[in-house]
């Protein structure tokens, strides 16, 4: 399977903004548009897009907020390219460009508690439940490196 991430560009943005999710999905995963923004103004976010060949089909960002933590904050796969294990690929590549950062103990994800997909899919590479967020709104799941 040819999956990558790549940056978010000038030529690129707008097919990501485009990329779309389910109706079920739309509570739980924020606007690409609205990420890269936040992506553009804010110091220590990074976005990558996610190709499967040479067509975006999904999108990732993530947040240094410390010098020991990153996380992933937005993580999504275009609705016409769901269920053929591309978000599977995608994670993994995404850990594997986080783990890099030097001086990194810990990768956090939040998802919705009743989202049991979710537990079953991040718990599989390692992301443990801590407990519910500030807001006590969503599960926090981290790996500890």
């Amino acid at each position: 399977m040819e999956v990558s991430l790549r940056p978010v560009t000038k030529e690129n943005y707008e097919k990501v903004c485009e990329l779309d999710i389910t109706k079920e999905q739309e509570g739980y995963v924020a606007c690409n548009m609205w990420s890269i923004v936040e992506s553009k103004y804010n110091e220590g976010y990074e976005i990558r897009a996610i190709y499967m060949k040479e067509e975006p089909v999904g999108f990732f960002m993530w947040v240094q907020e410390s010098k020991v933590k990153i996380s992933i904050w937005r993580f999504m796969v275009d609705k016409e390219h769901q269920q053929k294990s591309i978000g599977r690929v995608a994670l993994n590549l995404a850990l594997f460009e986080i783990k890099k950062v030097s001086g990194l103990q810990e990768i956090e994800i939040c998802y919705n508690p009743k989202n049991s997909v979710a537990k079953g899919f991040y718990s599989s590479f390692g992301f443990s439940e801590v407990g519910m967020d500030e807001d006590d709104e969503d599960m926090l799941a981290v790996i500890k490196l």
